[in-house]
């Protein structure tokens, strides 16, 4: 694969700083966040979004839809949403003088889709995504229908400890790219809002590209180059979220999966033609890592007695966890 050219990625970063500026316009004070979710678009991934009710979320993913022009639905989850709800059912038509079964498809289909309190649904429900989510199609009594493309699950998710609310298993939590963790403003922000929004408003931004300038864009992502050194760091840093390879790992229970290690290396490259760079770093790594792998690691009983979060591990790791080892080569630049 030829890798991208210095032209290219000049190009495709004043796209995403246009992007960056209208999506700050929908979600004020959050800057990081909403790099990431670009990043995580960039990457062709899923992203998890959890914060307490109006904070946002919900506002944000509405707002990326709108900048990108792309098609999109919103599910709204609840205790009695079932999984034909969202992948659609077949439906008794009649159909050149026959009665036939024909599929009609749910709000599954479209580019992006909002699954709004997504665990406020059943884990049967929840459970409907996941092929959609790894294969990009669903399958519906044996006939498998494909999903359009660029397809993104971007799911809002109320804090567990709230009533009503069903944790997602650890299948589909791993489906995600980013676990993002949207916290509340300060004082500066809430004035801020106060003074440029009225309640039940929306923003006013424009679209900023369309579903083929994206599509070039993720391409283009793909051939951002990956040194050795750089891919030798996602291993180790994957590798020592398991329990018994690393000190700093005693309080996990269960690592992360080989999909986490893909997950850091695509974000990683989209994070680095953000930045206007050919080539992944490891301080791209460090700066998803924890997006990646927070909601990937599953902590034992004395961990949450002792105080310890999935955030402080990873921390800690990430602390503990050097760039380069010993046995691996220096190269940062394609040959």
């Amino acid at each position: 694969m030829d890798h991208a050219t210095e032209n290219e990625v000049a190009e495709a970063a004043k796209h995403l700083r246009s992007l960056q500026s209208e999506l700050n316009k929908v979600l004020f004070g959050q800057e990081e966040i909403i790099d990431l979710v670009i990043i995580g678009v960039l990457a062709r991934g899923h992203i998890l979004l959890e914060g307490l009710p109006g904070l946002g979320k919900t506002e944000l993913v509405k707002g990326l839809s709108k900048l990108l022009l792309l098609q999109n639905k919103r599910i709204q989850f609840t205790p009695d949403l079932l999984p034909g709800d969202i992948t659609g059912n077949p439906v008794l038509q009649e159909v050149n003088g026959r009665r036939e079964f024909v599929f009609q498809p749910g709000p599954l289909f479209a580019n992006i889709v909002l699954a709004d309190e997504i665990n406020r649904a059943s884990p049967k429900t929840q459970s409907a995504l996941l092929e959609a989510m790894q294969e990009r199609r669903v399958t519906v009594l044996g006939n498998t229908h494909e999903l359009p493309l660029p397809f993104f699950v971007l799911a809002t998710q109320n804090p567990i400890e709230l009533e009503g609310t069903y944790p997602l298993p650890e299948a589909q939590l791993d489906r995600f790219l980013f676990k993002l963790e949207i916290t509340r403003n300060d004082v500066s922000t809430l004035q801020r809002i106060v003074l440029n929004r009225e309640l039940g408003s929306e923003p006013d931004i424009n679209s900023i590209m369309d579903a083929e300038t994206l599509n070039q864009l993720l391409a283009l992502v793909r051939r951002i180059y990956l040194p050795d050194v750089v891919a030798n760091y996602i291993a180790r840093l994957v590798d020592a979220t398991h329990p018994g390879q690393h000190e700093e790992a005693r309080h996990i229970k269960f690592g992360a999966s080989p999909r986490a290690a893909l997950a850091m290396a695509s974000a990683a490259k989209a994070r680095a033609l953000v930045h206007e760079r050919l080539n992944t770093s490891f301080e791209d790594v460090k700066a998803i890592a924890a997006a990646v792998l927070r909601h990937r690691i599953v902590l034992d009983y004395n961990a949450k007695v002792d105080g310890h979060t999935s955030n402080s591990v990873i921390d800690t790791i990430l602390n503990q966890v050097p760039f380069q080892s010993s046995a691996t080569p220096k190269n940062l630049t394609p040959a």
